[in-house]
């Protein structure tokens, strides 16, 4: 068999994953467990497609100028926005208290 290439460059582009002071602080208050799984998450979702909607892991905050999204991990939430070829993790809290997290931090259209 017999390749020939098309001229298409198939690489998608990639996003630099930025996160805030909070969410480092959020991520290290995690257990081992937790933290692999939102690493693993922020790389499989975030690198290449942060704003591609799903049903349940990629939702986009209706209402909200800040954070814009958000990422389900098991129980935990990743708030976050995207501003150019950057994503900006502003919060990583858990499934509980996600609500009073928004109300507290989040900003209005």
């Amino acid at each position: 068999m017999r390749f020939v290439s098309s001229g298409y460059n198939l690489a998608r582009m990639t996003f630099e994953i930025v996160l805030a002071r909070e969410a480092v602080d959020d991520l290290k208050a995690l257990r081992a467990k937790d933290r692999a799984e939102v690493r693993a998450a922020l790389e499989t979702h975030l690198r290449h497609t942060p704003s591609k909607l799903s049903r349940s892991r990629i939702k986009r905050l209706r209402g909200l100028s800040q954070p814009q999204y958000r990422l389900r991990v098991g129980e935990t939430r990743v708030f976050y926005d995207i501003v150019g070829k950057t994503v900006w993790v502003l919060a990583i809290v858990p499934k509980q208290e996600a609500d009073s997290w928004l109300a507290q931090f989040g900003s209005t259209a």
